[in-house]
């Protein structure tokens, strides 16, 4: 069988390798280089992601593609702790004595905050999936729970969409980062960088003889006697892995389109740390970003030789005019940084960095095979209620075990 992929983020790459080898494969990705959100920069002899990231011990399926990929001796786990920033203020949010300071909540309210953290991975986020994110707050832990705590958040990650996202989302994401320590919560990272699992994806598709296109964007998909037709050459099968939107323009399955919003990530390098020795600070004060985060303050600083701060924007449409000068701007004043303790600076922009949850989401997700084609990615089931690499990795296996029940081997 002749398979082609378009996308070579995360869940295109494991398709291709699990694919390559048992068959002929090609895959196609539209920018310079791979990875998709997971893509890194090189700077100063180090390389750094694009976009913040980090693992989570119930990450499975991730951790066996660590091993298949021989890259576990790599994964260390570190100490992610987190904060609020609030009327100029940064306030930790880590070991009980901090969390009994936090001004913006009572006793009760974190008390009704930690009962929820603590159920919060018995729950069933399907039963949740019709019922918005701010009304379960507001019946379960109160106007000053939702507004004081909640409210930023979903504020910073959705914007204006932030009223029409699903319960199923928020228990979601407390769920998933519930693995805490007396003084912050467990993360794992590659040491070196997610680099090396993009690298060692590109190296065993390429070991199995299969071929990956960079700069090379899929502009057309035509069924032609039974075969399929992409960018004037003929394939048994495709895997689409960008949004189901964008596949039907070049020639993909009429499905419904999901709700995506995008990301503005900027990087700086920095002489000094200023947040505090926190790692993830959440801005409760209006900005042209949701969160500070501190990768210097999560791996230690000593690798790059200088401190790594992210700023993070989420919208909807388009990109607002001057995001970049507005948020380095904002970022200087806020935390008083001189131009002179500014490194370097880069932005990433993607206009479908991801699904929004909105509600009756999980009814909207396609299932991988549709019309003679396949389709994976960020809006597949394994990244419902929230976006992962382990949700990537599965979607990527899944699909590419679907395609071979379709064509076996042989």
């Amino acid at each position: 069988m002749r398979a082609c992929i378009v996308g070579g983020g995360l869940t295109g790459l494991v398709a291709a390798h699990a694919l390559s080898g048992t068959h002929e494969v090609d895959l196609f990705e539209s920018r310079s280089r791979l990875g998709g959100c997971l893509s890194s920069y090189e700077i100063n002899g180090y390389s750094i992601e694009q976009y913040y990231h980090h693992c989570f011990s119930s990450d499975t399926h991730f951790f066996s593609l660590l091993k298949d990929l021989h890259l576990s001796d790599s994964l260390e786990w570190l100490e992610g702790t987190t904060g609020y920033y609030v009327d100029g203020t940064i306030h930790p949010l880590n070991t009980p004595y901090q969390i009994l300071k936090y001004p913006c909540l009572s006793l009760l309210d974190k008390a009704k905050l930690a009962y929820l953290t603590l159920r919060a991975k018995s729950m069933q986020g399907g039963d949740l999936d019709t019922i918005p994110a701010e009304e379960f707050i507001r019946k379960s832990l109160g106007d000053s729970v939702y507004t004081s705590f909640f409210e930023p958040l979903l504020n910073s990650k959705f914007g204006e969409n932030k009223k029409n996202v699903s319960a199923a989302w928020l228990i979601s994401r407390i769920a998933i980062r519930s693995n805490r320590g007396p003084t912050g919560e467990r993360l794992g990272y590659l040491k070196g960088g997610f680099h090396q699992l993009i690298d060692a994806l590109e190296r065993s598709i390429k070991k199995n003889n299969g071929r990956v296109f960079l700069q090379s964007p899929v502009t057309s998909v035509l069924r032609v006697n039974g075969s399929w037709d992409v960018n004037g050459t003929r394939y048994d099968t495709v895997i689409s892995t960008i949004p189901p939107q964008e596949f039907k323009r070049l020639g993909g399955p009429d499905v419904h389109p999901i709700p995506y919003q995008g990301a503005a990530c900027m990087t700086i390098g920095l002489s000094r740390g200023v947040t505090g020795g926190i790692y993830w600070v959440n801005m409760k004060d209006p900005a042209p970003y949701g969160a500070v985060i501190s990768h210097t303050d999560f791996v230690p600083k000593e690798r790059y030789g200088e401190h790594i701060i992210y700023l993070a924007s989420y919208f909807g449409g388009a990109l607002p005019q001057n995001l970049d000068r507005q948020m380095l701007l904002d970022f200087c004043r806020r935390f008083s940084v001189m131009e002179k303790e500014i490194h370097w600076t880069r932005m990433a922009v993607n206009p479908f960095a991801g699904p929004v949850y909105t509600l009756g989401y999980r009814s909207l997700i396609p299932q991988y095979a549709q019309d003679g084609l396949f389709m994976a990615g960020m809006f597949s089931l394994p990244n419902y209620p929230e976006r992962s690499m382990e949700g990537a990795v599965r979607a990527g296996y899944e699909v590419a075990a679907r395609v071979t029940e379709v064509n076996p081997v042989g």
